[in-house]
């Protein structure tokens, strides 16, 4: 059985529930979905643009954490409160992720906490 170590970091934002940022487990990192907040407050940017290179970079910082990067992600799963945001976040995921491009779902939700529009989580190796 695999022991597990939960992944913190203060360069991205704190979790707002009862969940960690990431955890690692054998050769795996999971990290939680990761929302467009900059890290120690509150704040989303308007665009979606912004909450996905916001949300990417969260993402980004817990795997350095981690002691892995966007390099080394496997699966992403983005989830989009509206579905036509769709062409707007490739742009920007492809600003984070070159070729081969690791697996992806991406969701239309009907909500999102605090209001976002996109949330990004990320299987990673380590």
């Amino acid at each position: 059985m695999n022991a597990t170590t939960v992944i913190s970091t203060d360069k991205a934002p704190a979790a707002i529930g009862p969940y960690s940022q990431a955890i690692s487990t054998g050769s795996l990192i999971f990290t939680s979905g990761q929302l467009p907040l900059k890290p120690g407050s509150k704040e989303i940017p308007d665009n979606i643009k912004d909450q996905a290179r916001a949300s990417l970079s969260n993402v980004k910082a817990i795997l350095e954490e981690a002691g892995s990067s966007m390099q080394k992600v496997v699966k992403t799963t983005v989830y989009l409160t509206d579905i036509s945001d769709f062409a707007s976040v490739n742009e920007v995921y492809a600003e984070f992720f070159s070729a081969p491009f690791p697996a992806r779902s991406c969701f239309a939700v009907k909500a999102l906490p605090l209001g976002a529009r996109v949330e990004i989580e990320v299987i990673a190796s380590v």
